[in-house]
């Protein structure tokens, strides 16, 4: 197979082996066919099935705005995930499209709010604001819409799980030990939390 030509007259990606990947990034085998297959890093197999991966997609993932490129990956699983007919993601098939470009802002926030909280590029408490904001307009447009409980329940249960798979690729990343990955999933299950309870409470005002 050919490799994934370039579009829009942007000069073609290098393509690097599975052994130079994994020294470029530091981490193991599985982890970068895992971010590979996640859509983190661009990747194609040869006709022998073998592994190539976009070299600087590699070397954006260890720059200065690792952070911000591992959080535009996530919105792009995201966003996969939604449009793939899963049945996690049966939901978002309820949803007009007002609602979806209404709600996608919000989820994008969101993502890069937890990836403020775990790398501390923003006060804590000012996270915290923000998310309680995020989980009360979630639950405002949906009540506004007179979308069922359970929809906006599942509709939360896809992002909660969207974002513990952050919180893992995060820890693997940084190469945390099992101790700071625990934290992190905590705390990004905290923020989670946060949004329901905005969500629940809208609908209790209702």
């Amino acid at each position: 197979m050919r490799p994934p030509a370039s579009s829009d007259g942007e000069e073609s990606p290098r393509w690097v082996n599975l052994g130079r990947a994994c020294e470029i990034l530091g981490v193991n085998e599985s982890t970068v066919r895992r971010w590979a297959d996640s859509g983190e890093i661009r990747c194609f197999r040869t006709p022998g099935g073998h592994r190539r991966f976009a070299e600087e997609d590699l070397f954006t993932l260890i720059r200065g705005d690792q952070d911000h490129a591992l959080e535009a990956a996530a919105v792009r699983r995201i966003r996969r995930r939604l449009h793939s007919g899963s049945k996690d993601a049966g939901w978002y098939g309820t949803l007009d499209a007002d609602e979806r470009e209404a709600l996608r802002p919000l989820g994008r926030r969101l993502v890069e709010l937890v990836g403020d909280y775990i790398t501390k590029r923003q006060p804590r408490a000012e996270i915290e604001a923000e998310v309680d904001a995020i989980g009360h307009s979630y639950g405002d447009l949906l009540v506004s819409r007179e979308t069922p409980l359970l929809r906006a329940m599942e509709a939360f249960t896809f992002f909660r799980r969207s974002l513990d798979e952050t919180a893992k690729q995060l820890a693997e990343r940084d190469q945390m030990d099992a101790e700071q990955a625990a934290m992190a999933r905590e705390q990004i299950g905290g923020l989670a939390d946060r949004v329901l309870l905005g969500v629940t409470a809208a609908y209790d005002d209702r």
